[in-house]
């Protein structure tokens, strides 16, 4: 049984959601005339406190009469606005729909889970309060646009989440949910980018798309932009952005080098100090060089899924060649493993030399490692770049190949340090 205290809680938060949403319900509708609304301020932080009343009651074990409470509160609601909407000729479902959310809100938490009552209101609120900027949005957009929605929806949120995670196919080297999610990761960042050219225009939207892409995945990003500009759709500034990724993941990796193998991360900053500022230098100076214009250039299909399949084959066997070397030469196998993963993930390299043993290995030879991961990773990004961008791709390649000279200086020079 609930304490006093916790019923009190729960109570409280089930009419502070029906308060939440009633201020901007009755904000809303403050200039109808009295009488003309159903449910205002007052009418939403009583419905909160009776269907909070309600969820106490069915944990107390009165089921029958909680359901009663419910029902009779929804029935009032769906009466209330009929008759209304008869009456003025303009119905009003939101209303009807948020009164019917602040009864369920407050059930949520009146049986005890008032955390997520609060956050659903919050949320139901945030919606209600952004209508007029939710009506331009959709005004603004195109079928196109909707078409590219529906793709990537199905690709994240329809697939994604119903694909086993674990260990099949070759050396059991295929984790099938993480396959797909190179998939998700590749044509979310070319519709991060289609949206953001929508928003910004070509040339600053890709560099948005660059930045926060490279936070995640510069590799995904260096293919959507290669690809973008293989097949003639690109605005001008793609070769800034995949430079701009690449720099990018610098700063990422650093980061994660502090979190993850804190030990090693002052030689690793001695090693990435020159390609860092080389790649930043570079991409900066592409963007200046970069078309003005501020027009959006969009891609036909945005949600381009052959080319990401394409794409998930080239992570797939890399993955299996890992595990062979793995098998094969024993130890050395292993560092042939973390120089591949770091190909394609430098984020799992760090990984691995974060889960070492102290002592294991010196963290100068670990930050070289670290380093020789990332030149690995550069090398697959200046290959994507030039199969799929080609003699386009050019001025995006050599940025990448100064930055590897930078950083093959940076080792060879830490090499014969040690």
């Amino acid at each position: 049984m609930p304490t006093w205290s916790e019923q009190l809680l729960w109570v409280a938060t089930a009419s502070a959601s029906g308060l939440l949403i009633g201020i901007e319900r009755g904000w809303k509708l403050r200039m109808e005339p009295e009488g003309a609304r159903v449910a205002g301020v007052r009418t939403f932080s009583l419905l909160g406190l009776l269907s909070g009343l309600a969820g106490l009651v069915s944990v107390l074990g009165y089921g029958l009469a909680a359901g009663g409470l419910m029902a009779s509160a929804a029935a009032a609601l769906v009466v209330g606005y009929f008759f209304q909407s008869r009456a003025d000729g303009k119905p009003d479902a939101t209303s009807a729909i948020a009164a019917l959310l602040t009864l369920a809100l407050g059930f949520t938490a009146g049986i005890g889970k008032p955390g997520m009552a609060i956050a659903g209101a919050s949320l139901v609120t945030l919606v209600l309060a952004l209508r007029a900027e939710a009506h331009g949005l959709v005004d603004r957009m195109e079928e196109a646009d909707v078409k590219a929605l529906a793709r990537y929806a199905v690709i994240a949120g329809a697939v994604l989440p119903f694909l086993p995670s674990g260990t099949y196919g070759p050396y059991g080297a295929w984790d099938p949910q993480k396959l797909w999610l190179v998939v998700v990761l590749v044509t979310g960042f070319s519709f991060a980018g289609y949206v953001a050219n929508r928003i910004f225009g070509a040339r600053h939207g890709t560099i948005a798309t660059a930045v926060i892409g490279g936070a995640y995945s510069s590799t995904a990003v260096t293919y959507s932009f290669a690809q973008r500009i293989g097949a003639g759709e690109g605005g001008g500034a793609e070769n800034a952005g995949i430079a701009l990724a690449s720099a990018v993941m610098y700063l990422r990796v650093v980061i994660l080098v502090a979190v993850l193998a804190g030990s090693v991360l002052a030689p690793f900053v001695t090693v990435i100090a020159a390609p860092f500022l080389v790649g930043t230098t570079v991409s900066l100076w592409l963007y200046r060089r970069a078309p003005k214009s501020a027009g959006a250039v969009l891609a036909r299909n945005p949600i381009a899924l052959l080319p990401a399949l394409s794409f998930l084959v080239f992570v797939a066997v890399a993955a299996v060649a890992a595990r062979w070397a793995e098998g094969r030469f024993g130890e050395e196998g292993i560092a042939v493993l973390i120089l591949i993963m770091g190909s394609m993930d430098v984020d799992a390299a760090i990984v691995t030399v974060g889960g070492l043993d102290p002592g294991a290995i010196s963290a100068k030879l670990a930050a070289l490692a670290l380093g020789g991961t990332i030149l690995a990773n550069m090398s697959v990004k200046l290959g994507v770049t030039l199969a799929y961008a080609r003699a386009k791709g050019k001025p995006a390649a050599l940025a990448l190949a100064a930055s590897m000279i930078a950083l093959l200086l940076s080792l060879v020079a830490g090499y014969l340090t040690l």
